[in-house]
Formats: C-alpha cells, sequence, structure tokens
C-alpha cells in the first residue's frame, strides 16, 4: 500500500483506506490504463446529487422544491467539482498517460470533476453512504450556504427573460471545438433570433451554452 497516497486521501476525505485499489483507479484516466475512473465516476455522480439534496433539504427547510433544484444543480455541475479538486491537490495525485499530461489533462475541469465524483464513488463502496456523507460536506465546506437565495441558471434566466420581452427563445450553436478528446473547449454563441448574441467558451457544451446565456444576460441588462 502505497502509504503516500493512503495518507494524502485520509486527510482529504478524513477516511483512512482498507483497500487502496479502488481510489488507486479512481485517480486513473483511461490515457494510463484500461481500468480507470469512469465507472466510479458514475457511481460517484449519483452519490453526490443524493447527499446534496439531503444537505440541502436539511439546510433550507422553508423552501420549496423549484428553489432546492436550483441550489442542487449549481452544486455538483463539473466546474464546481473541478474546483473542489483543485483545492485538494488531486491534480498532483492523477495517474495520466504521456499524452494526456502533455495535452494539460491535469488542469481540465472534465477531468478533475469526473475524478472528484469518481473518489467520492471509491469510498461510497468502501464506507456507506455515511462515509461519503461526512467527505462530502467536510471538501464542500460552506458551498451549499454562501448564497442566501437559490442561484437562477443563466438558461433559465436568459428564457425567461426573452419570454417576457417578447423575443425569441433562445437558441444555441456549437462554433468551435478544439482540444484534445480528453480536454476539449468549446464555443457556443447564445441568440434571440437575431436582436441580441453572445459566445462564451467551457469545457464542456453544457458549461459553454451556460456562459454564453450569461454573458448575453449581461448585455441585455
Amino acid at each position: 500500500m502505497s502509504s503516500a497516497l493512503h495518507d494524502w486521501l485520509t486527510a482529504t476525505l478524513g477516511h483512512a483506506p482498507i483497500d487502496l485499489a479502488p481510489f488507486e483507479r479512481a485517480l486513473t484516466h483511461g490515457s494510463q490504463a484500461a481500468a480507470n475512473y469512469e465507472r466510479l465516476e458514475f457511481l460517484g455522480d449519483r452519490v453526490l446529487g443524493l447527499v446534496m439534496a439531503e444537505w440541502l433539504f436539511e439546510l433550507f427547510p422553508g423552501e420549496p422544491e423549484g428553489a432546492l433544484s436550483k441550489r442542487l444543480n449549481a452544486l455538483v455541475t463539473g466546474a464546481v467539482c473541478a474546483d473542489v479538486a483543485r483545492g485538494l491537490g488531486v491534480a498532483a495525485q492523477l495517474r495520466l498517460g504521456k499524452q494526456a499530461r502533455d495535452d494539460g489533462a491535469s488542469d481540465s475541469d472534465n477531468v478533475l470533476g469526473d475524478v472528484m465524483e469518481a473518489l467520492i464513488g471509491a469510498l461510497y463502496l468502501e464506507a456507506g453512504l455515511d462515509g461519503a456523507r461526512r467527505a462530502i460536506r467536510k471538501v464542500w465546506a460552506d458551498r451549499p450556504s454562501r448564497q442566501l437565495a437559490a442561484p437562477q441558471h443563466p438558461k433559465s434566466a436568459l428564457q425567461e427573460w426573452a419570454a417576457a420581452h417578447n423575443r425569441k427563445t433562445p437558441a444555441y450553436d456549437v462554433v468551435e471545438r478544439s482540444g484534445p478528446h480528453h480536454a476539449p473547449r468549446f464555443r457556443v454563441k447564445a441568440t434571440l433570433g437575431t436582436f441580441a448574441e453572445a459566445e462564451a467558451e467551457g469545457s464542456s457544451k453544457q458549461e459553454a451554452e451556460t456562459a454564453a446565456a450569461a454573458a448575453l444576460l449581461a448585455k441585455l441588462r
């Protein structure tokens, strides 16, 4: 057992691993081995969603379902997961192939976000829901309570603006895709017919659409 990795996981997640193998797999990119983080990321994504929903239900007892959903969606995005991973030093623990490392995969929101979810999945398998809950609350820290009001997703806000001002429904088009497969960059244009438009980039199509909607809202306001 790697004592350095064991110590890092213990300090980071608040759980001393019994079996390091699932955690090693959670930190392994597809460029390094066929046994990589993808299956664990699938599991961790669902565990994160459940734990976060439970946490928000507890923190905001007076809020309706719609407001809780907005908070949840804002807290489990790939960008937030990647931000948490950066704060924990996950990049230094990644197992990447040379080409992926040279291409900057260790700082990719896609990779770091997926690995964060994979670590949650590995922890859930060994420590159960209680262990996963403790770790998520520890590493997400005060993020769930930072905003007093439930955040409005930029795409929803733009759609509401368009309806209120009798404009066409927002449309989103990918105008450029660049970067390697494991760390793509998307440039998306958001338009309201011929009335207004704005472009923005992101590490996924969804992230770029959100950024473009926010940029267009900023113009309109």
